[in-house]
């Protein structure tokens, strides 16, 4: 690590600082509400959480396949991953990742899966209840392609398949993720670039029976929902590299199609690269006012690794989200 690296990181990190502030304040929060598959945006894995979502250009484990597809292909070796998310009011989120690598080639596959839980269904004649419960089911399945041109440069791309129901209404369609990965030589810096969620909007089908004061109505939906596709800019730097300590500092920005933009940063610390401590924070998030943490530890047995991640991030007034992931290098 040279002294004009660290400089160059600084000042691209000041920049990315000012450039995401101003533009959260230039684009409001006027989309806010106006498409569909919000699911997509919960971070599935526990590390990224706990850097406060910040970490895109260095996801290189099974979030790649979330975050960035070009990821995958950096990975030394084939990698599953699983996640559980307890997320806000008792609803839950599942994530599975398997990549398999090939030489500088990768193919992995996803999915994501939240579930509300159970739900009470209150009507105009019922407005605490009618007794009966429903669920809905969101579902993000993916089949990625990462390929590393060099020992700098990789990319990759995502197919992905979304599947929405509520109540007896579903909606499904079909999108892809694309992204970039860069290194700065061996500077210990690196960039990404994806988008995500870029398809089709999506028809709704089937119908409800509605309770009314003049009695039963069968509704059907009418609009179309789109998805909430994001462009991602993000960065990761090697502050400490050393044989018994490191320390990596990450930033991002996102633009969402439907909300304003959000500027993260994050650092990981690790310890004989055995235990890790996280830490990160949201800007132009509403309600992030508290920062999020967590901590890892990698497991070696059978020449073989396993690494336990948690993360935790908070609500002002909704509450906390808590995260565990388990990775396997196979």
């Amino acid at each position: 690590m040279n002294r004009y690296s660290k400089i160059a990181f600084l000042l691209l990190l000041s920049a990315v600082f000012l450039m995401g502030e101003s533009l959260a304040q230039e684009f409001g929060k006027d989309r806010s509400g106006t498409q569909g598959f919000q699911f997509t945006k919960i971070t599935v894995d526990a590390r990224s959480a706990a850097m406060g979502n910040s970490n895109m250009a260095d996801a290189t484990d099974g979030s790649s396949l979330y975050w960035n597809p070009a990821l995958a292909s950096k990975i030394g070796t084939s990698f599953l991953s699983i996640s559980h998310t307890e997320y806000l009011v008792e609803t839950n989120q599942e994530y599975f990742g398997y990549i398999h690598k090939y030489k500088d080639f990768a193919i992995g596959g996803s999915v994501q899966y939240f579930n509300s839980g159970d739900q009470k269904e209150t009507t105009e004649t019922n407005p605490f209840g009618t007794g009966r419960t429903f669920q809905t089911h969101h579902l993000a399945a993916g089949l990625t392609g990462s390929h590393r041109i060099t020992n700098l440069f990789s990319y990759g791309i995502t197919f992905k398949y979304y599947y929405l129901n509520i109540y007896d209404i579903t909606y499904q369609t079909g999108a892809i993720d694309f992204g970039f990965s860069y290194d700065v030589g061996d500077t210990g810096l690196r960039f990404g670039v994806s988008i995500n969620n870029f398809g089709f909007d999506a028809s709704p089908e089937g119908s409800v029976i509605n309770d009314t004061p003049s009695g039963r109505d069968t509704l059907s939906a009418e609009s179309r929902v789109s998805l909430p596709t994001r462009f991602i800019i993000a960065a990761a730097y090697n502050v400490i590299e050393k044989e018994k300590s490191s320390l990596v500092v990450t930033a991002q920005i996102t633009n969402p199609s439907d909300n304003a933009e959000e500027f993260s940063i994050g650092a990981e610390y690790g310890f004989m690269d055995q235990f890790f401590l996280r830490g990160g924070y949201e800007f132009g998030k509403q309600e992030r006012l508290l920062p999020s943490f967590g901590a890892g530890v990698k497991i070696p047995f059978s020449g073989r690794t396993l690494t336990a991640d948690y993360g935790f991030s908070n609500f002002d007034r909704l509450g906390a989200i808590h995260r565990i992931s388990l990775g396997f290098n196979l």
